[in-house]
């Protein structure tokens, strides 16, 4: 199996791990409204570590390919590139946001986490989601 082989099984197990962490943390915030810790906290374990292999399959696949070029027409291009960036400076955002919670919840500090959870949910859900859309992008509708 040659690099690119290896770059296009990793980006499709990104776009699986994005799904998995867009699903966890859906379920996670119905289970803390619901007032089901454990519940919610089991699905948090799993979108971070969802987010977390994600990460190392990223770092791995770009530096095994490189980047990707977008190949469809202009127009597309412009609302792909907007999507792309936006992902890309929310993406880097969100990861000292959820290592803070993952902070207050092991120092018990639960209402700053609270509060910072309604903040960081919202980003970490739109990284999610445009992580699928970009790999949709790339990989099926103009790769």
């Amino acid at each position: 199996m040659n690099a690119e082989a290896i770059g296009g099984t990793l980006a499709a197990a990104n776009a699986g791990l994005n799904l998995a962490s867009t699903v966890l943390l859906l379920s996670g915030v119905r289970h803390i409204r619901r007032g089901e810790v454990r519940k919610h906290r089991r699905c948090m374990i799993g979108a971070v570590t969802a987010s977390g292999l994600f990460l190392v399959f990223y770092v791995t696949r770009f530096s095994l390919t490189g980047s990707h070029a977008f190949e469809g027409p202009d127009p597309v291009r412009r609302i792909y590139l907007a999507v792309l960036v936006s992902h890309m400076i929310l993406a880097a955002a969100v990861v000292p946001l959820v290592l803070r919670l993952i902070l207050l919840l092991r120092r018990r500090r639960f209402k700053a986490h609270r509060r910072l959870a309604r903040w960081t949910f919202p980003i970490w859900l739109y990284v999610s989601v445009t992580g699928l859309f970009v790999y949709v992008m790339l990989y099926h509708a103009y790769g």
